[in-house]
């Protein structure tokens, strides 16, 4: 979900005549950071199934990735958009850290997916998320809302994410429009 606001925001951002000379300008505290931990995610992803070792401890290695992702979040938070990343971030952080380390995700919201995925979440095979029950604490939080995306894979997600792709979306048009700003201060200062 959160590519695909990048995208969006990205396309919205051109629409609005805007352009990428502010992420040449972008500087980010910590920046090495997100790389890092992306790849960590990725590799947990890829080679979970492949290396038990790995399964029995991915699900505290997402968890210090969301750790550690709060931290780089808030060593930026003065950043446009930011704070709402962060709350996103913290809001699916909560969720799972009270229910064992797994995104609940609802099975009723999950229809719209393919039905192996399904299966694989009744099973409790895939280590990032897991099926929401009726034990399930803060089911709210978890990944309820299903979304059918046209010309793409459909998808269920969380109020956290909705709160991150706006703050994404935000960070990415005031870099992607800051030019503008600059423009219309040189036109009033001649």
């Amino acid at each position: 979900m959160v590519f695909d606001g990048i995208i969006l925001s990205i396309l919205v951002g051109f629409i609005r005549r805007g352009n990428l000379l502010g992420f040449a300008e972008l500087k980010l505290r910590g920046a090495l950071i997100f790389p890092l931990i992306l790849f960590v995610q990725v590799f947990i992803f890829l080679f979970q199934d492949r290396w038990s070792p790995l399964e029995a401890v991915s699900i505290y290695i997402f968890m210090a990735v969301y750790i550690v992702g709060l931290y780089f979040l808030w060593l930026n938070r003065n950043l446009h958009g930011f704070l709402l990343i962060f709350a996103g971030v913290f809001l699916n952080f909560l969720v799972m850290a009270v229910n064992g380390g797994r995104m609940p995700v609802s099975l009723e919201a999950a229809q719209i997916l393919d039905p192996m995925y399904i299966e694989v979440l009744k099973n409790g095979v895939y280590a990032k998320h897991t099926a929401l029950t009726e034990t399930t604490r803060l089911a709210f939080l978890g990944d309820v809302i299903p979304l059918n995306i046209p010309f793409r894979n459909n998808q269920v997600i969380s109020i956290g994410d909705v709160f991150m792709n706006i703050g994404i979306f935000l960070f990415i048009q005031h870099l992607m429009l800051s030019h503008k700003k600059d423009i219309f201060k040189e036109a009033k200062a001649s």
